[in-house]
C-alpha cells in the first residue's frame, strides 16, 4: 500500500523566508516543521498528500502541501487512493510501528518500512474499509472537542483577557532592551541525572525524564529510590532540547537540569526558551551529546532592565502568552462544537 523513499535535502540556510512551504527535518516537535516560518525557494520541493518520517525519534506526519526536508528524512508514498478523512487513521497506524523503526539501525530502516504488516478494518465484502475509518475518525474528534470544550469551561478558561500590565509588557516587546547571561552564574552549576536501565524500574507514580520529544521526554512512571529533582526546573536533553517541569521528577544520565526553582513559574517558563533557543540548533545529536557541562557554558538572551534580568516583564509577557493561546484554544473549540449541533440537528431534520 506504500513505499519510502528518501527526500531530496535542502539547507536551511540556503532558504528563502516566505510562507509558501514547510521545511520539515527530523524533530518530532511542531510536525516535524522547523520555525514557524515557511518558504519560497521552488527546487528540491517534495510533493504533497505523503507522509513525512523523520528518522530520530520515527515520527510520521502528513503534508497537506508541498515541503522541503532536512537531512534523515524520508518520505512515505501511498501506492493507492487514501481518503483525506482517513488520514489520521493511517498516521496513528504509521505511528504505532516507531518501537519497531526505532529497533533497526537507520540504514536498514526503508527495508524494514516496506516488510511491515498491520492489520486494517474490512468491510463484508472482504475490501478495505475506508468508510469506517473516516467515520471513526470524525466521531473522535467530535468526542475530543467536547471534552476540551468542558475542561476549558471546568478550569473558569471562558474568558482570557490581558491585564493592563500584560497588554503593556506585549506592546512593549520590541523596545526592550537584551543582555547575554551565562547560565551558570545565573542558576549555579547544572546537575546531571543517572542512569537507570529500563529493565530495573520498577513501576510507580513519580515522572522519569529521559531525551526525546515524544510525552516530553518522560519515558514511564518509576518507584524506584532516585534523586528528585524539583518542579520549576529545566531539563535539557543529550540533544539539546530544553523543557520546563512544573512537578517533581527523576532523569536519567541523557538530561542536565538547570535550577531555575527560585523563579515565578512563568519567568522560568520564558528562561527555558531562551535556553532552548541557544542549545537546539543542531549543534548536539548522536555524535556529540549535550551534558551538564555544556549547561554551564551555555548563554542566553534576556530583556534586562537596571543592568539585570527583568524577570517581572518575563513572567507577564509568559502570562499573556498563555491567555492568548488558550483564547485561541476556547474559539476553535466553541467554534467546534456549535458546528457539531448544527450538524447534528441537520442530520436529525433529514431523518424526518
Amino acid at each position: 500500500m506504500f513505499d519510502i523513499y528518501s527526500t531530496p535535502s535542502f539547507n536551511a540556510d540556503r532558504l528563502v523566508r516566505g510562507d509558501t512551504y514547510d521545511y520539515v527535518t527530523r524533530t518530532s516537535a511542531n510536525q516535524g516543521i522547523l520555525g514557524k516560518t515557511g518558504f519560497v525557494n521552488e527546487d528540491n520541493l517534495n510533493e504533497s498528500g505523503v507522509w513525512s518520517l523523520g528518522l530520530l525519534q520515527m515520527d510520521f506526519f502528513y503534508r497537506e502541501k508541498m515541503w522541503y526536508a532536512g537531512q534523515f528524512v524520508r518520505k512515505i508514498i501511498p501506492k493507492v487512493d487514501i481518503p483525506i478523512k482517513a488520514v489520521p487513521f493511517f498516521t496513528t497506524i504509521f505511528n504505532l510501528q516507531k518501537p519497531i523503526l526505532l529497533s533497526v539501525l537507520v540504514r536498514d530502516v526503508d527495508e524494514t518500512f516496506r516488510n511491515l504488516k498491520v492489520k486494517l478494518p474490512v468491510s463484508k465484502k472482504k475490501e478495505i474499509d475506508y468508510h469506517f475509518m473516516e467515520t471513526l475518525t470524525e466521531e473522535l474528534k467530535k468526542e475530543r472537542v467536547t471534552e476540551l470544550a468542558e475542561y476549558l469551561k471546568r478550569k473558569g478558561f471562558d474568558g482570557c483577557n490581558l491585564t493592563d500590565e500584560e497588554q503593556k509588557a506585549m506592546d512593549d516587546y520590541g523596545n526592550l532592551k537584551w543582555e547575554t547571561y551565562n547560565l551558570e552564574k545565573l542558576f549555579g552549576k547544572s546537575t546531571r541525572g543517572k542512569r537507570l536501565k529500563s529493565a530495573d524500574r520498577i513501576p510507580g507514580a513519580l515522572p522519569f525524564v529521559t531525551a526525546g520529544e515524544a510525552e516530553e521526554g518522560v519515558s514511564g512512571f518509576i518507584g524506584n529510590e532516585v534523586h528528585i529533582f524539583r518542579k520549576n526546573t529545566t531539563i535539557i536533553d543529550m540533544f539539546g532540547s530544553a523543557k520546563y517541569r512544573n512537578y517533581n521528577y527523576g532523569g536519567d544520565d541523557h538530561v542536565a537540569v538547570v535550577h531555575t526553582e527560585k523563579l515565578s513559574a512563568n519567568a522560568a517558563v520564558f528562561v527555558t526558551a531562551a535556553i532552548h533557543k541557544s542549545s537546539h540548533n543542531g549543534q548536539f545529536d548522536y555524535g556529540k551529546n549535550f551534558y551538564a557541562k555544556d549547561a554551564d557554558e551555555l548563554c542566553i538572551s534576556l530583556p534586562v532592565k537596571a543592568g539585570k534580568p527583568d524577570y517581572q516583564v518575563m513572567e507577564k509577557i509568559i502570562a499573556a502568552i498563555h491567555k492568548l493561546v488558550i483564547k485561541k484554544v476556547v474559539l476553535y473549540a466553541n467554534e467546534k462544537v456549535e458546528g457539531n449541533k448544527s450538524e447534528a440537528a441537520e442530520t436529525n431534520t433529514d431523518k424526518i
